[in-house]
């Protein structure tokens, strides 16, 4: 890992068709630095897994659900820890690619606001899973219920999700070694998907049934 202080907006799609991706130490730090796990985290599209309580959860409707309507508010929203990698180099980079069409956010609302979301980029066929939040029960698994729907529909074939952390492992993400990564990586990028972030979200019993007849 080397440090760097300033990174283009196309040095960091570079990066990432090459599996590396950047991270701070914190909040406050200056500096951010490329990294490039040995083992890499990968959720597989057609692998997502939904739980009885999940399901009925959904099924709820909790939350309303959008893409790219508050792609900053989400970025911050990751942001709002204790312990976070966003500093303000990466929220002001990774807008810029939103901006470009590269970044894109979920989000889930209710009567208080923004309950939690996701936000990532996406290059080819590739969907690189940057961070997620979450400040209702569950609202950070419903996000990832709707984005890997998303992709699916989109034609996505490589949903990274850089760790394997237990949450993202309780919901179907798998750890495979860097070379293995690389290889999907490759395929990926130069495929053709389609992130279409202004199609309505379908009923919860429509996805869920999608979701049920592909996994």
């Amino acid at each position: 890992m080397t440090s760097q202080p300033i990174i283009a907006p196309e040095t960091l799609l570079l990066a990432y068709s090459r599996g590396i991706f950047p991270m701070a130490e914190s909040r406050q730090a200056a500096e951010i630095f490329w990294v490039d796990p040995r083992h890499r985290g990968i959720l597989p599209i057609d692998g997502f897994h939904v739980s009885r309580s999940l399901r009925r959860r959904i099924r709820t409707a909790p939350f309303r659900v959008t893409f790219d309507r508050a792609f900053a508010a989400v970025v911050s929203g990751c942001a709002d820890r204790e312990e976070t990698w966003i500093n303000a180099e990466i929220a002001g980079l990774y807008t810029q690619l939103h901006e470009c069409g590269f970044a894109h956010s979920i989000e889930l609302h209710d009567a208080d606001g923004l309950a939690g979301g996701v936000y990532g980029v996406a290059i080819g066929a590739a969907f690189f899973g940057e961070s997620m939040f979450s400040r209702r029960k569950d609202a950070s698994k419903i996000a990832l219920f709707y984005l890997v729907d998303r992709l699916r529909e989109g034609g996505f074939t490589l949903f990274d999700t850089q760790f394997l952390t237990p949450h993202l492992a309780s919901l179907g993400a798998i750890e495979i070694p860097r070379h293995a990564y690389r290889a999907l990586l490759s395929e990926a990028v130069v495929g053709v998907a389609r992130f279409d972030a202004h199609r309505p979200v379908d009923e919860p019993d429509h996805v869920l049934q999608r979701m049920t007849q592909r996994s």
